[in-house]
């Protein structure tokens, strides 16, 4: 349902941006909506899936897509802070230290393989998220608008990998779990790929302002009071389960989520509306997207592994029990 409070202008950009997207991507329109919506709440993403889904391509086209600066750091083992933020270099001609800027400075940065890099490495991408700046030397430089960092991890390898802290994760709006294409989808990709000559033509349509002017609308989208306490009893669930009847899950769950989850799945759910046309959250929307906030701030036990339960079925039961008051 479209709404006339909205930019008629900007909603067809959207639609057109992601057309674009699909020119290059098959069968991932969950992942390419949910990375607008990071885009669109300055929210950065953690993508999570098995080698050759498309991850890295997905971010690469929607890259193209932007009028903005867009920077790939391949993260491996030998990686070192100064290649990602910077560092001080010698010029021999002055005699002096000059500021040599990483690949930081960008407004898209793509974070293939994070968790191939050791902790100092991930330290300085996770604070630079954080604080938006970064300081070389004795100098603090303040990072680009917009900023948004796209992150992808391998499930799959283990050895080698420097595994993300929990605490760390927090920082990640979303944290998608990316799937295989299903029977059709995968067709297509194949057809596609076996063929030699094809060249998927992008267009940049979004520019800054455009995205700066949807960040304003979607800041618009309007929620009721109700929907806002079903955002909290939520929350709250993953920390108290016992109190809200969830004495199972009670058992498994060692840590709920975080402050961060409330601001988050409000943020989302407005962009999550606003990409459906809508200046007005319903409960679908938190529904929609609760999974890809919750599933990284829920920490389970031990026990919750033994007895093989995951954090999507403890966020599936949490969603069925809680009532919307």
């Amino acid at each position: 349902m479209e709404t006339t409070t909205q930019d008629s202008r900007l909603q067809d950009i959207v639609k057109q941006a992601q057309q674009e997207v699909a020119k290059a991507v098959v069968g991932q329109e969950y992942m390419i909506n949910r990375l607008l919506i990071g885009l669109f709440t300055n929210g950065h993403i953690l993508l999570e899936g098995v080698p050759g889904l498309a991850k890295t391509l997905t971010i690469n086209t929607l890259g193209k897509v932007l009028h903005l600066n867009f920077r790939r750091i391949q993260f491996t083992p030998d990686l070192l802070p100064a290649d990602v933020i910077g560092t001080m270099i010698y010029n021999q001609k002055s005699g002096e230290f000059e500021v040599k800027k990483g690949p930081i400075f960008a407004n898209l940065i793509l974070a293939d393989e994070v968790n191939r890099a050791p902790a100092k490495v991930q330290s300085a991408l996770l604070e630079a998220m954080q604080e938006k700046q970064v300081t070389i030397g004795e100098t603090t430089y303040s990072l680009d608008k917009p900023f948004l960092v796209l992150a992808t991890q391998n499930p799959v390898d283990q050895e080698g990998t420097y595994p993300l802290p929990e605490a760390q994760v927090d920082r990640f709006m979303l944290k998608i779990h990316v799937d295989y294409p299903d029977k059709a989808s995968e067709l297509e990709i194949m057809r596609r790929m076996s063929n030699m000559s094809f060249d998927a033509d992008i267009q940049p349509l979004l520019s800054k302002e455009d995205i700066f002017s949807i960040r304003r609308e979607v800041n618009a989208v309007t929620m009721t009071e109700s929907l806002e306490k079903y955002i909290i009893e939520l929350v709250f669930a993953t920390r108290k389960p016992a109190e809200y009847g969830l004495k199972e899950e009670a058992g498994y769950i060692q840590f709920g989520a975080s402050p961060r989850a409330s601001i988050n799945l409000n943020l989302a759910s407005k962009a999550h509306a606003y990409l459906n046309g809508r200046d007005f959250v319903l409960p679908e929307d938190i529904k929609a997207i609760a999974h890809d906030v919750l599933n990284h701030r829920i920490i389970l036990n031990f026990e919750a592994q033994a007895d093989g339960i995951t954090t999507a079925q403890i966020i599936q039961t949490l969603i069925k029990q809680i009532k919307i008051g």
